[in-house]
């Protein structure tokens, strides 16, 4: 058993918690008549926030959240400026990224309807202080140095916010195979097969669509969870490779226990008492159809801020929180590799469609 108090009490100091949310997107070297970086009359790729298109997410990350200063109050010209400051940040090689938190809909607004703060799960540890905030500014890109440079452009870019936190991240082994965004982990896995393999099947698990009882504004969106969460990588590599695989019910290059190919499903239904997979495992608690996979998308980076504080920075969207990431929490509790995790922040972020028309629909109500 790992020793939970000793993990806990290392990492309260440090936990990390995403509070904004990423509400626009901006690429570089997009047409971008509309306000929105997308080029008119593309591709499904083309019509998806930004934080979506392709099928490889950039190496590096760096996550900013916002809350409103003093100065900005209220006001709906600060979320004008925000968005302006955030286009200032363009570059080659960039992908830029705004988002709003439910604290961004507390004086008003129309809030969609499954955006709330993101309460704990059972073994979280969340910091208060580094949880939800009223942005996410997310910047991406495969220079690290193009990142870092845009983030430091960014607070005086936008002088009606204040920082609440930042965490940077970056995807090891990061490549495409099989029409797959993969990398690996700080558990040494390769994770990323359970993605779609193309930008419809994308929009079809992530983005809102019409009729769901969402505002106008807020169709062709999508809802964004970011959860921080810290690895007990000591403890982990202390077992063997065989057990890892048996926790995880993957072979570390993501082949099955059963023999099935990375490309192909397991038959769970042949091993109903976890023989060969185990029915604590990760995947088989997470997808234990796999001819129906959990309708979300994910986006994760690894980050390392030192002295052992090492781990994932979860990030995935659906178009539906209860039936994408939630539906699937619930399934993970109890699952064998809880011992090894520690969620120290996080929150519900939501992830607008490309354009301006949100803005407008949104600072009405000031």
């Amino acid at each position: 058993m790992v020793r939970r108090r000793s993990l806990l009490l290392a990492s309260s100091a440090a936990g990390l918690a995403v509070g904004g949310a990423a509400v626009y997107g901006v690429r570089a070297g997009a047409e971008s008549g509309d306000g929105g970086g997308v080029s008119r009359g593309g591709g499904p790729g083309e019509r998806m926030p930004v934080q979506l298109r392709g099928v490889r997410p950039e190496g590096r990350v760096a996550m900013v959240a916002l809350d409103r200063g003093v100065r900005g109050g209220e006001s709906p010209a600060v979320l004008r400026e925000l968005v302006s400051g955030v286009r200032a940040l363009e570059g080659a090689g960039l992908a830029v990224g705004v988002g709003l938190g439910a604290g961004a809909f507390e004086a008003g607004g129309t809030r969609p309807r499954q955006l709330v703060g993101m309460p704990p799960f059972p073994g979280d540890l969340l910091d208060p202080a580094r949880s939800h905030g009223d942005v996410l500014v997310q910047v991406a890109g495969d220079r690290v140095a193009d990142v870092w440079a845009a983030v430091e452009r960014l607070l005086p870019a936008v002088p009606g916010w204040r920082e609440r936190w930042r965490i940077e991240g970056f995807r090891a082994e990061n490549r495409e195979e099989g029409g797959r965004g993969l990398a690996r982990n700080p558990f040494h896995f390769t994770e990323g097969f359970g993605n779609p393999a193309g930008d419809r099947e994308t929009a079809d698990r992530a983005l809102v669509r019409a009729g769901q009882g969402e505002p106008d504004w807020a169709v062709g969106g999508s809802y964004q969870v970011v959860r921080i969460i810290r690895f007990a990588t000591d403890l982990w590599d202390k077992d063997s490779v065989p057990e890892q695989e048996r926790i995880i019910g993957r072979r570390r290059d993501g082949r099955w226990l059963d023999g099935a190919p990375t490309d192909e499903e397991p038959n769970f239904a042949a091993d109903p008492k976890g023989r060969l997979t185990p029915l604590d495992s990760h995947v088989r608690l997470a997808a234990p159809d796999r001819r129906e996979p959990p309708p979300l998308v994910r986006r994760s980076y690894s980050y390392d801020r030192g002295d052992g504080d090492t781990g994932l920075v979860f990030s995935c969207f659906q178009r539906d929180l209860a039936r994408g990431f939630e539906a699937v929490q619930k399934r993970l509790e109890g699952e064998a590799m809880a011992k090894y995790l520690l969620t120290t922040g996080g929150g519900y972020y939501f992830v607008p469609p490309p354009g301006d028309h949100w803005i407008d629909a949104l600072v009405q109500p000031y």
